[in-house]
């Protein structure tokens, strides 16, 4: 059913489903007042100029003229739409400042809609995360993917914060590489304890495919049938990474760690970083071997929901290994490229274990003995937290060097390598950060050959949706 409107100027009202929104004349026109906004803010999102201050006025009223309308098709959201058009009039009576979207932030609350298909509609001043670090109004239509099997996942790895979205549409702050809408990320006067985050799965499916499909055919690789059917079907693959970013994201929180896991509060030397972000994506896919071999010891019995949920702890661990060694090892800067270097962590590893083979240039897995080696890693990443809770900051440091240099070559120009300084060793950590090259760990001639024949790829993916898949 589609969506009729009346116009005055801005829409007035809005009548029927929400199946059509995103091409509604309310959606469009506020796309269209928050893009006219962007053109006027600063970076921390305020307009200082005062002959910018009428048009911006008009914008704002449009934005809220837009969200009455549409605020209908939200009545799970009806607290927080009220709370934003608030937050918007009070920004524009106070001058355009700074923007504080602390209360109409604090009434979004996501989480407590977790709904198969359920829509939010999403106004705030914000940075968007790999995207931009200037603060500007971004909108974006949204819908959760949370099917049958994932909320009886849910019981066993509890994630009351987590969030999955599929995109309808947005303004072009998420025209980028992010796929995660973050509360830190909004423009707001004082940090919250934040009850949520989202990921965009189809955002991270859509992209998987591309590049997977375009990498395995570059080097020879015949994929699994499992694998291989990821490749051709966008549900079922953003159903995969709902599986496992769902327990990658509590993984933050759990494990013996010797620091705080939201690192991003630390200043460290980025393969710090690496292996965090690692050691969870190697804990889903630990996660996903044990649900694999606990439900098909009960196949028979299974529940469709168990069925499922079956089928997806196999495409996790797929999903893991590609996108880590053929889209996060390739993407991005060579500079401090945490993720690059967690994806060549995990390629040399399988190699140096016998299990991946480059011969004849072709790429090659023995899949009955794959499961076993990366858990190897996932092993060593825990060995070496649990061994660091009882070192200072600086010997985990060094030690989480050691571990990573044991499988990959670090750059010959590397100071960590040779050795650091006794001045640095006995001085503050900030001296240990500072000696780490932007490529510590250059890639390898395999990842160099394989970069140069992928690049135009992993540049078409950016702003990709599950759509354009």
């Amino acid at each position: 059913m589609s969506l009729t409107h009346a116009t005055t100027g801005a829409v007035a009202s809005v009548v029927g489903e929400p199946e059509v929104v995103e091409d509604s004349a309310a959606w469009l026109a506020l796309k269209d007042a928050a893009t006219g906004l962007q053109q006027m803010q600063v970076k921390d999102g305020s307009i200082p100029s005062v002959e910018d201050h009428a048009d911006a006025r008009a914008h704002v009223q449009a934005i809220i003229e837009s969200m009455r309308a549409l605020a209908p098709l939200f009545p799970h959201d009806s607290d927080y739409l009220a709370a934003s058009m608030h937050d918007f009039e009070r920004w524009a009576d106070g001058g355009f400042g700074v923007p504080d979207f602390l209360e109409s932030l604090m009434a979004f609350q996501p989480q407590q809609h977790r709904v198969d298909g359920i829509r939010h509609l999403v106004v705030f001043p914000m940075y968007t995360q790999n995207g931009s670090t200037d603060r500007r109004v971004e909108a974006v239509l949204v819908e959760v993917i949370w099917p049958e099997f994932i909320a009886q996942l849910e019981t066993e790895y509890t994630n009351k914060l987590f969030v999955s979205l599929r995109f309808l549409d947005f303004t072009p702050g998420y025209d980028t590489n992010s796929a995660v809408l973050f509360p830190e990320t909004v423009a707001m006067r004082e940090i919250p304890t934040f009850t949520w985050g989202a990921i965009f799965q189809d955002r991270e499916a859509a992209r998987y495919r591309r590049v997977v499909r375009a990498a395995s055919e570059i080097t020879k690789l015949e994929l699994p049938a499992e694998a291989a059917a990821m490749l051709d079907d966008q549900e079922l693959t953003e159903k995969t990474f709902v599986m496992w970013d769902i327990i990658h994201d509590r993984t933050h929180m759990r494990g013996d760690l010797p620091f705080d896991p939201f690192m991003i509060k630390q200043r460290m030397p980025f393969f710090l970083y690496s292996l965090e972000e690692l050691r969870c994506d190697l804990t889903a896919f630990r996660e996903c071997v044990a649900i694999e071999e606990r439900l098909r010891a009960r196949e028979e019995w299974l529940t469709d929901a168990e069925a499922e949920m079956l089928e997806h702890a196999k495409l996790v661990q797929y999903a893991v290994i590609f996108d880590r060694i053929f889209r996060f090892a390739i993407t991005g800067s060579r500079v401090r490229n945490y993720d690059g270097l967690g994806g060549q962590l995990l390629f040399a590893w399988l190699h140096q274990r016998g299990v991946l083979h480059w011969t004849d240039t072709a790429l090659a897995f023995d899949w009955d003995e794959v499961p076993a080696a990366v858990v190897a890693l996932a092993d060593s990443i825990d060995e070496l937290y649990w061994k660091s809770i009882d070192r200072p900051k600086t010997a985990h440091w060094l030690a989480a060097y050691d571990l990573v240099r044991q499988t990959l070559t670090p750059n010959p120009a590397s100071a960590w390598d040779r050795g650091l300084p006794l001045d640095v060793l006995a001085g503050a950590p900030k001296g240990y950060t500072d000696m780490v090259l932007d490529d510590e760990f250059p890639l390898s001639m395999f990842f160099e050959a394989l970069e140069k024949k992928m690049r135009d790829v992993i540049a078409s993916t950016s702003g990709i949706t599950g759509r354009d898949a």
